[in-house]
């Protein structure tokens, strides 16, 4: 079993910035892939950016050029730096991790990032 953590959610103003990360625990053998997700209120759960244990990133388009993720100093752990921050990035955002070759995912439980207007 695999526990995930987020951290770093909050207030922030439109234009601010906030780092959100992620430390997983538990029976970790090794790791595929690690990502952030985010739901907003009445939407979908959406892909935000995702990176590879050999270090190849995924963004999503609404995200590009303004977030970065990547993998931390410690071991099974990941961030996700957000830059100029807009309204519609308020969401719970979501740790996911991706053990290799299980087929399995594991979640955090979330994060809320609330930016004002």
């Amino acid at each position: 079993q695999v526990q995930l953590v987020e951290s770093g959610g909050g207030l922030v103003q439109a234009g601010g910035s906030l780092r959100l990360s992620c430390a997983a625990s538990g029976s970790i053998l090794s790791i595929n892939a690690m990502g952030w997700y985010r739901r907003a209120a009445g939407k979908q759960r959406e892909l935000v950016a995702t990176i590879t244990s050999g270090g190849s990133t995924d963004y999503a388009d609404s995200v590009k050029g303004r977030f970065t993720i990547s993998r931390g100093n410690a071991r099974n752990t990941v961030a996700l730096q957000m830059n100029s921050l807009k309204p519609e990035d308020t969401a719970v955002y979501y740790c996911k991790l991706d053990p290799l070759g299980t087929g399995l995912n594991y979640w955090g439980k979330g994060t809320l990032v609330t930016v004002s207007s």
